[in-house]
């Protein structure tokens, strides 16, 4: 079932705070209407195997005169790339909007959510490598997104989390996804030290390596942490965020389910490859990758945690040790830790994981 189909399922069961959001979102959207705004689409890179793939996007309202690629750019053009995510929260989504996609001479129709997000898996007849989908809602405002369709013979993959796993902001987390949306330059990010060489050994050790960043992130800073992980030497790969708006059963989606159904997902689109998970034990990346491995041990390569510093540790959840996580049984993966990059690829490597 797709995130649209669901959400039309619940809708008439929103929570107060998501309808709410609808009513804001059809006041606004009539006014700009009638103020000749026009839709456009926020393209965000999909990935997917030869014969099913996701295509991920955001339909928003643009002043009217702006060129059809003015949410596509920066993706695509690193050096103009926004450096705040604050910019990227003040555009007005467009809800349940029909979608044209054409993706390997094939045109598809879809339909976007209550929350102006389009993630869809259609079936394709594609050659493993990299694609564009061009994706439109009328004649004149078409745009492409990026699609990694993964060769059959990469038989590992890799799923990394971003925060205080790629890189660390050093705040309390109630304040970080405020800071990292609406004040961070993107420059002031810092670096997990070896995660990208760490990354890099990978890819190379297993060419065609696919590699997606699941992080509970919202969408809206999509283009500030592309542009991050392109700097910083980290393979070019999917991400998978969220967004922050309110469901039917609350203010706010869970991060701990949000990742939970991504890597569920996963498993149903590639019932044959096994990942590498990376993490930290800062928050529940540990209990995540635990429960998804004992659920599916045929699917997991390896488990690399990150380990965070004590100060890093009463940041991230307010003590100096981390979140107890699920036990692992006997016939659990093989789980390293370290406290950066350097140390994972030791690790990986005496456990011959990596050569």
């Amino acid at each position: 079932m797709t995130t649209t189909e669901q959400d039309g399922q619940d809708r008439g069961r929103l929570h107060w705070a998501a309808r709410f959001e609808d009513v804001k979102n059809a006041t606004v959207g009539s006014a700009l209407r009638r103020l000749h705004w026009d839709l456009r689409l926020q393209p965000f890179h999909g990935y997917g195997s030869s014969t099913r793939v996701r295509v991920l996007a955001k339909v928003l309202y643009a002043a009217p005169g702006s060129p059809a690629d003015f949410h596509d750019k920066p993706v695509h053009d690193m050096r103009t790339m926004a450096v705040r995510g604050w910019r990227n929260f003040t555009s007005q989504v467009a809800p349940f909007r029909t979608v044209r996609i054409l993706l390997g001479g094939r045109e598809y129709s879809v339909r976007a959510d209550r929350s102006g997000i389009v993630d869809v898996e259609l079936d394709v007849d594609l050659e493993p490598g990299e694609h564009e989908a061009v994706l439109w809602t009328v004649a004149g405002n078409e745009v492409t997104a990026e699609i990694s369709v993964f060769p059959p013979e990469a038989t590992v993959g890799l799923v990394s989390d971003i925060d205080d796993t790629v890189m660390v902001t050093l705040l309390p987390r109630p304040l970080l996804a405020f800071w990292n949306a609406f004040v961070m330059h993107q420059s002031s990010r810092q670096l997990v030290p070896g995660m990208p060489m760490l990354y890099q050994r990978l890819a190379r050790e297993h060419p065609g390596l696919p590699v997606l960043y699941l992080s509970t992130g919202a969408w809206n800073v999509f283009p500030v942490l592309k542009r991050f992980l392109y700097k910083n030497g980290y393979p070019d790969g999917a991400l998978l965020l969220t967004d922050w708006g309110p469901t039917n059963t609350g203010f706010f989606r869970s991060g701990r389910e949000h990742k939970a159904r991504a890597l569920r997902r996963l498993a149903e689109l590639f019932p044959q490859r096994r990942w590498l998970l990376v993490g930290d034990d800062g928050q529940h990346d540990p209990s995540i990758y635990a429960e998804f491995a004992a659920e599916h041990p045929e699917l997991v390569e390896a488990i690399a945690i990150r380990q965070l510093t004590e100060s890093e540790q009463l940041l991230a959840h307010g003590t100096l040790r981390p979140l107890p996580s699920r036990r692992r049984g006997a016939d659990a993966p093989l789980t390293v830790t370290a406290p950066d990059g350097h140390g994972l690829l030791a690790a990986l490597q005496r456990s011959e994981v990596i050569s």
